[in-house]
């Protein structure tokens, strides 16, 4: 029985994990009152954070281009989940920010996430759980928050 396993196993493994706690993320998201929300949403919320932005600044923080952004922002604003506000300092800038909706929403991320890694620490144990989380921390950059995730996707 040979213990070789190939070097592509890696990244589609942490890929799948990722994936499928996205995909339990979202599932339990919809069941809580957000059935419009979406994978990229989320980093895109992220992004705003709590004291808005541009889509000029937020295309450049995702990696993507103003108007990717802009349509991004679109969608978001017609579900509820941002409003575009005038910018107190400069009347002709408009400042996206975070709905109420929207603030539900990464709250009840934050929390449905710990969820998830308490079912990960039981089925694993929670000191092997702990370790992979150190050693993902090893092997990775200091700042875990990419946000520029999909506008990376995006260049495929």
């Amino acid at each position: 029985m040979s213990s070789y396993v190939p070097g592509f196993e890696l990244p589609l493994r942490l890929l799948l994990a990722f994936r499928m706690l996205i995909d339990e993320l979202h599932t339990e998201l919809h069941q809580q009152g957000h059935p419009d929300i979406r994978p990229m949403h989320g980093f895109v919320m992220q992004a705003i954070g709590p004291d808005g932005t541009t889509a000029v600044e937020l295309g450049r923080t995702l990696g993507v281009s103003k108007q990717a952004a802009g349509k991004t922002i679109d969608t978001l604003e017609r579900v509820g989940y941002v409003e575009r506000t005038t910018d107190p300092a400069d009347s002709r800038r408009k400042i996206v920010r975070l709905t109420a909706y929207g603030m539900d929403a990464l709250d009840r991320s934050a929390r449905v996430f710990d969820d998830l890694r308490a079912r990960w620490a039981a089925e694993l144990g929670a000191d092997r759980l702990r370790e992979l989380e150190s050693d993902l921390r090893r092997m990775t950059p200091g700042n875990p928050w990419r946000l520029d995730t999909p506008g990376w996707f995006g260049n495929l």
